[in-house]
């Protein structure tokens, strides 16, 4: 039979699978009927818009005036060349959002993607196909490689580019697949709860687990400027739900302790419900507990230093304020 309840239930677990240096797997459970899909379907489009990323944005190659031009020497059309190199993935080296970098080659020669690497930038695609010189070809380049996000066609470059550059369709997304599957998930005998499993695949750009981290950063900034309308603390409830994350334990109840009946009944009777509310107690507070005897005391000390939280929160840090304020609303 379904409570009646005055707040959503709070996700608790979470869990990531490094599958590869390109893939993994994301893991959130459980969440009220609804709610998972409400969070994974924007945080999904935020991964693809929103995840920082490298892409060329022009080229200028000696002798050439415009890309549906050709070039003595070189097999491919300098269309063709253009999309080989847009397809190339990069990454800047240095901590800058833009760098110019020129390239000089001479046939014959087989260019590929690890023929443009240097100490300024690294190719992620090494393999990747880009041109053919013959024996008498002399191939100079210089590419704008810029930080950024989402797509931007060339149109929107063209006015910005120096002359004599070719505005390029830049792509810089490093994510190349997200996709989420909703399941269901038991909860104290209701099947009805929800679990996220989100699988992020990137192009080598970025780690996986650092573009969820970009797309779960931009949600929270978004949602920041309800701050400006509502009374409500954003900045309190991020902090909330990071600690949520790095300490879900302080959010199970104290029955998953398996204390003793009479442990368990002193912590009832003062209304101690979750793990969390221990961690922040100090250890003269639980004795002033009534009927809270040395015997109790003591293992409860114990289970609580075996699980990593001694009493007082000292291994909470900056989260104690966050964690108590969750809490707080949990009980209502």
């Amino acid at each position: 039979m379904r409570k009646v309840t005055t707040s959503a239930y709070m996700p608790t677990e979470i869990e990531v699978e490094q599958i590869s240096d390109t893939v993994a797997t994301i893991t959130a459970w459980p969440f009220e009927a609804g709610y998972a899909v409400t969070l994974a379907h924007p945080l999904r489009r935020l991964l693809y818009t929103s995840t920082v990323g490298y892409a060329p944005t022009a080229v200028k190659i000696d002798g050439v005036t415009h890309e549906f031009d050709s070039m003595r020497g070189m097999l491919e059309d300098v269309a063709i060349f253009i999309v080989n190199l847009k397809n190339l993935r990069f990454k800047l080296k240095t901590n800058s959002n833009r760098e110019v970098i020129s390239y000089e080659f001479k046939g014959p020669k087989e260019l590929r993607g690890a023929d443009l690497s240097n100490d300024k930038v690294e190719i992620v695609n090494p393999e990747d196909y880009l041109a053919t010189l013959n024996e008498d070809a002399e191939l100079k380049f210089s590419l704008i490689i810029e930080k950024g996000i989402g797509y931007v066609p060339s149109e929107e470059l063209r006015d910005g580019v120096e002359s004599g550059y070719i505005a390029m369709d830049a792509f810089f997304t490093p994510v190349k697949k997200a996709v989420y599957e909703i399941q269901n998930v038991l909860v104290e005998d209701n099947p009805d709860y929800e679990k996220i499993v989100m699988t992020v695949t990137t192009d080598g750009q970025i780690s996986p687990l650092d573009a969820f981290k970009n797309g779960v950063e931009a949600m929270y900034k978004q949602m920041s400027i309800f701050n400006k309308v509502l009374d409500i603390d954003v900045t309190s409830a991020i902090a909330s739900a990071t600690a949520g994350g790095e300490h879900a334990k302080l959010f199970e109840v104290v029955e998953n302790l398996n204390l003793s009946a009479r442990s368990f009944n002193c912590l009832a009777k003062a209304d101690i419900k979750y793990i969390g509310e221990l961690a922040l107690m100090e250890e003269s507070e639980l004795k002033e507990l009534k009927n809270l005897g040395k015997k109790s005391l003591d293992e409860i000390k114990s289970v609580m230093e075996e699980i990593g939280y001694p009493f007082g929160g000292n291994k909470l840090g900056d989260s104690k304020e966050a964690l108590r304020k969750k809490i707080a609303d949990l009980k209502k």
